[in-house]
């Protein structure tokens, strides 16, 4: 029998299987945990992370970017970048935009 995975928290650092992909969860769903995939594995607690394995290829998910799900209600702080596309439920997360500033006379 196996236990539910933990509900994701701010500040839990995640690890992809497939890259050298390494997020930060900065907002989490209140509603229930959701499946983060990069690349199409699960990612697992960068804690306990096998090494990633090395890829020539040029990285999909991008050092110091935001990614976020759908509704906007999940957030990913990218810290190592990697070749692996984030996905949260099956649908891929998209890079957050930059707030505008406002004017300045």
């Amino acid at each position: 029998m196996t236990s539910p995975a933990p509900t994701l928290r701010p500040g839990d650092q995640l690890a992809s299987t497939a890259c050298a992909t390494r997020v930060v969860v900065v907002r989490a769903r209140a509603d229930g945990n959701p499946v983060l995939t990069c690349g199409g594995n699960p990612m697992v607690p960068a804690t306990g992370a096998p090494p990633a394995p090395t890829t020539s290829a040029a990285p999909v998910t991008l050092l110091g970017k935001r990614y976020v799900d759908a509704d906007g209600t999940f957030e990913l702080l990218c810290t190592s970048a990697g070749a692996g596309e984030l996905a949260c439920d099956g649908i891929p997360m998209t890079l957050k935009a930059a707030k505008p500033l406002p004017a300045s006379d």
